[in-house]
């Protein structure tokens, strides 16, 4: 039971283990015991490969228009003790990189709901984050926000410090606008 509930990591299952003997801390240990304390490890794994995964998970099930599958890896995030401040910018980075003018209405709602998440906080907060991530899932996608930042850093590692040119440049003076 404990390997299956520590998703076959042997320091899951360890972890699992260790926590099932603080928390019953004498006598014999009991099956609700090691449930309760596998319980975080079934749903998310905060610190190891399995964060990356789901986060990424979120992310193509967003640029899939999945909202379902979305939702449910954000639950489970927040289930396993994520902190919803780390979601809310990971959403507010796709409604720029993924959605960008497409709907320029989805970066003003990701900003006001980091906003919400940070005044709020748990429990209560992921209803924002299902609202935002339904919005997210089913507004159209445009990534030309995410290609130009990317090109504009390539142009700038290519031609270096160009100037500007004399036709919009600054010229607060006569002479500077006779040049």
């Amino acid at each position: 039971m404990i390997a299956k509930l520590g998703n076959g990591d042997l320091r899951n299952s360890l972890n699992i283990l260790e926590s099932a003997l603080l928390l019953k801390q004498s006598g014999t240990l009991t099956e609700q015991d090691i449930l309760q304390a596998g319980q975080k490890s079934v749903y998310y794994d905060r610190n190891g490969d399995e964060h990356y995964n789901i986060i990424s998970a979120i992310h193509k099930s967003l640029r899939d228009s999945d909202p379902n599958a979305a939702c449910y890896r954000i639950q489970r995030m927040l289930v396993g003790g994520e902190d919803p401040l780390y979601i809310a910018r990971r959403l507010l980075r796709f409604a720029s990189e993924d959605i960008g003018p497409a709907d320029n209405n989805a970066l003003l709602l990701a900003n006001q709901v980091y906003d919400a998440v940070a005044k709020i906080g748990m429990p209560e907060c992921d209803i924002f984050l299902i609202q935002l991530a339904l919005y997210l899932a089913k507004a159209p996608k445009n990534n030309i926000t995410y290609k130009i930042s990317n090109q504009t850093k390539e142009d700038i590692t290519k031609y270096g410090n160009l100037p500007v040119p004399m036709v919009i440049r600054n010229a607060p003076t006569k002479t500077m606008k006779n040049l």
